[in-house]
């Protein structure tokens, strides 16, 4: 994953850094889960024998495979947002710099026009 980009310190962190913050937490639980399930799903097809295998347990061993690939896609589907969500903060950064920038040159201009 990228490195996010670094406030500073004393700023209070903006919503987007907030939602980045939380969607990387929300991720990290779903893979955690995700491998949770694996370990479960993988003991339950060693341990359970073949011949049992059947009806509503070989039901319930297919439904934990897809539920595990969909957690799966989850976590990387978040992400890929989280990858957008550092790119928005990145560019805000990058505009709101640009910004405080062009201030301090306006003010540095009316302040030299008034002067004369």
């Amino acid at each position: 994953m990228h490195q996010q980009p670094s406030a500073a310190p004393s700023a209070a962190p903006t919503p987007l850094q907030q939602a980045l913050d939380q969607n990387a937490s929300v991720k990290d639980t779903v893979e955690q889960s995700a491998a949770e399930l694996l370990v479960i799903n993988t003991v339950l097809k060693q341990e359970i024998p073949p011949h049992v295998k059947t009806g509503d347990v070989a039901q319930a061993l297919e439904k934990t495979d897809a539920l595990e690939t969909r957690i799966q896609e989850s976590a990387e589907d978040l992400a890929q947002v989280n990858e957008v969500l550092e790119q928005q903060i990145g560019e805000r950064a990058d505009l709101e710099h640009e910004l405080k920038v062009t201030k301090a040159a306006l003010a540095k201009a009316t302040g030299q026009s008034q002067a004369q």
